[in-house]
């Protein structure tokens, strides 16, 4: 691998049934450059929760995603609403999902939790009514 392959998604915040095509593509391309197995897993789990998240909490936004020889970093940046207490957020079953979001079986509040647990680096910088930029790191 060179120092690093650069992939950029839009996650489009109206379509719950495309949430999930960034993480399955990467996860695609991973497969194809021998990255091991858990690392794909982890890495999947992790972007896919953002995506659902991205659709359900802040009408979309993008995920730029590097891959080095030893680590996949992921940038997912939105422009929703922005968390307002992160530590409460990252709490397994919190969740501000509307009912219309979990009418459609998400905001069970596993999505930050999933992301945290699945990534060996997360960091979430957020800024109410301007969003939500969250980094994860995987190395492998």
């Amino acid at each position: 691998m060179e120092n690093s392959i650069h992939l950029q998604y839009t996650v489009d915040g109206t379509d719950f049934t495309k949430a999930g095509e960034a993480s399955s593509d990467v996860k695609h391309k991973l497969k194809k450059l021998n990255v091991p197995t858990d690392a794909l897993r982890r890495i999947a789990l992790a972007m896919y929760e953002g995506e659902i998240n991205m659709v359900a909490h802040a009408d979309g936004g993008t995920i730029d995603v590097d891959i080095y020889e030893d680590k996949l970093t992921m940038v997912l940046d939105d422009v929703g609403p922005g968390i307002q207490d992160v530590d409460l957020a990252i709490q397994e079953g919190y969740s501000t999902a509307s009912q219309e979001v979990r009418s459609l079986g998400f905001g069970a509040g596993m999505g930050l939790p999933n992301m945290k647990r699945s990534s060996d680096e997360m960091k979430i910088e957020t800024e109410i009514n301007v969003g939500t930029k969250i980094t994860m790191t995987v190395y492998y």
